[in-house]
């Protein structure tokens, strides 16, 4: 082969192996992307769901499983900013030490918390192979912070509240595509806020902090919004 057929032949394998590259990387964002997205409709379908049973449901962020499941509560749900589960029972090992730990600190009569079970709704098929959706490959829960949290949970499990009458909890949730200590903040991470009056949700780039409101008022309807 001559000078110029080599330099031909490096310049074609240098852009075919760019362009592998590139086509690599949109793919992988897409799937974080997907996976936002599935989020934010499981958080419309809670939202619905609640009102269409009359009864308080929840979204559980489960880390270990990368799965997002839907589940129904067995009695009313007032929440408890003190623990994990916002005052529901425990339902992993974890949750259960940490409950018993808090329970050896307050002392008098508590009333019974109310269980949750995977239920059936739109997308959501509890009696199938998996009880809930998973995200997309490669992808993982990075943090997750909602109103009855006093940290954002980011092992073990975290739950997002809905309430019959259309309401639900100010919450941040955050994924991240890969290792999260390898992660391009601006590309390989996204964050789906969602609103406590309308269960709206906002899908954007990056960690973006949940902001607690200072007072009532800025619970009002004029600034119902996960930041």
């Amino acid at each position: 082969m001559t000078l110029v057929e080599v330099l031909i032949t490096l310049a074609i394998m240098t852009l075919v192996t760019g362009t592998a590259v590139v086509g690599l990387g949109t793919l992988r964002r897409a799937r974080l992307r997907q996976s936002t997205v599935m989020i934010a409709s499981a958080v419309r379908v809670a939202y619905g769901h609640a009102n269409a049973i009359g009864k308080p449901v929840r979204l559980v962020f489960d880390f270990e499983q990368r799965m997002v499941i839907l589940e129904e509560g067995a009695g009313q749900l007032s929440v408890d900013k003190k623990d994990k589960t916002g005052g529901a029972a425990a339902a992993t090992e974890i949750e259960q030490k940490a409950m018993e730990e808090a329970e050896r600190i307050v002392k008098g009569p508590r009333a019974p918390r109310p269980s949750f079970t995977p239920t059936k709704a739109f997308g959501f098929e509890p009696q199938g192979e998996k009880p809930g959706k998973d995200l997309a490959d490669g992808v993982r829960f990075l943090s997750i912070d909602t109103s009855h949290q006093e940290e954002p949970i980011e092992e073990d499990r975290a739950y997002l509240y809905f309430w019959p009458g259309g309401q639900t909890e100010r919450a941040a949730i955050q994924v991240v595509l890969g290792n999260p200590a390898e992660a391009d903040p601006e590309r390989d991470i996204m964050t789906v806020l969602v609103s406590p009056l309308t269960g709206k949700t906002s899908l954007q780039k990056g960690r973006v902090e949940m902001q607690r409101p200072r007072d009532d008022s800025e619970e009002s309807e004029a600034r119902d919004s996960g930041f």
